[in-house]
């Protein structure tokens, strides 16, 4: 029997062929994407930090040198800002972790089909509104005479308004995976433990927290990151409190000193790669 030929001429042969060629079109723009524009961006961020401003004139100076980081591992102030947003992070991380738990484990397990998707939908729906909008929200729930402040339960603006602040934006990125996670988890296995005698907390323990380790990292990811880089929210509820963010906004647009941005731009930059290597190495991600 004849080797049936893909319609079309020569070309179209050539890419029946080669499976190969096929995948290397077919990626080859996106990764050249990343390469030129997102490697590269990355790579002249790190270069900008190297150079200096000029006290008198305010002019960069292309003068390599590595004030900038020596003035961020002296100083205090800029020590306190990093730990000050890295437990941050972690706490907004927990929290919607502790949050999201529930809530997946409701639509993937317990909800029917019909509710699952309603309930889907209303975790999307807060990620349709502005950031601005949510944000202002919160600041007015936290402002004096606001909601909080009648009941008596207001932490006013400060470091705790923040941190529920994000935990509320982030909350979805979260929920979202761990529901993935969740609804892969065959619930024979749930009722087969159950059937053998194992207590809940053993099943948590032993058949749903191996399935949603990998899930609860992936959605670490995005509310770890996305709290890293914030400086909007707590230009907003944070009073008084600075993270990098803010000092990446306020070098830049307000001291004029690009520089020394996109050193601190940097920190983000190699937590992130240091907690996704770390993240690689578990495992975690594999199981997805």
């Amino acid at each position: 029997m004849a080797e049936q030929r893909p319609p079309g001429g020569g070309g179209a042969a050539l890419l029946h062929r080669h499976r190969g060629l096929r995948l290397g079109l077919l990626l080859g723009p996106p990764m050249l994407w990343l390469g030129v524009l997102y490697l590269g961006s990355l790579a002249a961020l790190f270069i900008t930090s190297l150079w200096t401003v000029d006290a008198f004139g305010g002019n960069i100076e292309r003068i390599w040198n590595l004030d900038n980081y020596r003035d961020l591992f002296t100083l205090d102030v800029y020590r306190t800002i990093t730990v000050r947003t890295l437990l941050t992070a972690v706490a907004v991380t927990v929290i919607d972790a502790l949050l999201a738990f529930p809530i997946a484990l409701y639509m993937a397990k317990v909800a029917s089909p019909r509710l699952q998707r309603l309930l889907v939908i209303a975790v999307l729906t807060p990620l349709w509104a502005s950031y601005l909008v949510k944000a202002y929200a919160w600041r007015g729930m936290f402002a004096t005479g606001g909601p909080l402040d009648a009941v008596g339960i207001s932490p006013g603006y400060g470091l705790a308004a923040t941190i529920l602040t994000l935990s509320y934006l982030w909350l979805p990125y979260m929920i979202l995976p761990m529901y993935a996670g969740l609804e892969r988890l065959p619930s024979s296995l749930i009722e087969a433990s159950a059937d053998l005698g194992a207590s809940t907390a053993t099943t948590m323990r032993r058949v749903v927290l191996p399935v949603l380790f990998p899930a609860a990292v992936a959605g670490s990811i995005f509310t770890f990151s996305l709290t890293l880089g914030d400086y909007i929210a707590v230009k907003i509820v944070g009073g008084a409190n600075q993270m990098l963010g803010n000092v990446v906004y306020d070098s830049f647009l307000t001291g004029n000193n690009l520089p020394f941005a996109a050193a601190v731009a940097t920190i983000p930059v190699a937590v992130m790669l240091v907690y996704l290597t770390a993240v690689r190495r578990t495992g975690a991600l594999d199981s997805l």
